[in-house]
């Protein structure tokens, strides 16, 4: 029986990916289906998915209800998927994503605006108008009253919400003016 060296087997070339690393790369194709059919249908006409089956097996995947259906249709939807360049429609969930995101912080701001100015009172007045001179300061001073009111006869916090309407119609109107 011949001997095997190491070197025996650094000259025999590969014959492709290993079993594993196929079967890791499939998984990653049916989550990123799975994401697919968690979309709605305006989000999923975003994403630059250019096989109709594979679109028509997204949308019915969304209505399945047993999990082992699902799970075959998912793995169905991983196998249309081999065929396919995955990167534009990862690339597109990603900018989603980050648009997700910058909207939300962008709520989170102008709630910690309006929680600031109806803490400062009277005086929350000049924090919006520093940031948009534009504002109307007499309505806004009437919202800080009104909720001064409900605060002091424990009522529903009403101008709350108004204020954060009106301050979220400001950006609209002049952009965030940071």
């Amino acid at each position: 029986m011949p001997e095997t060296t190491e070197d025996d087997f650094a000259d025999s070339p590969q014959d492709g990916p290993s079993k594993s690393a196929v079967k890791r790369r499939m998984l990653a194709l049916q989550q990123l289906g799975e994401t697919l059919t968690g979309l709605s249908e305006k989000q999923l006409e975003k994403i630059p998915v250019n096989d109709e089956r594979l679109l028509q097996v997204i949308r019915e995947a969304r209505g399945m209800r047993s999990h082992s259906a699902r799970r075959r249709h998912l793995q169905l939807i991983g196998k249309l998927m081999r065929d396919i360049d995955p990167t534009p429609i990862e690339d597109a969930l990603g900018a989603m994503d980050r648009q997700r995101q910058s909207e939300a912080a962008a709520f989170h701001e102008l709630e910690e605006l309006r929680d600031a100015t109806l803490a400062a009172g009277p005086a929350g007045v000049e924090l919006v108008l520093g940031r948009w001179p534009q504002a109307d300061r007499q309505q806004l001073r009437q919202l800080l009253l009104q909720h001064q009111r409900e605060i002091e006869k424990d009522k529903p916090p009403s101008a709350s919400r108004k204020l954060f309407r009106y301050l979220r119609e400001l950006v609209e109107l002049y952009g965030d003016s940071d």
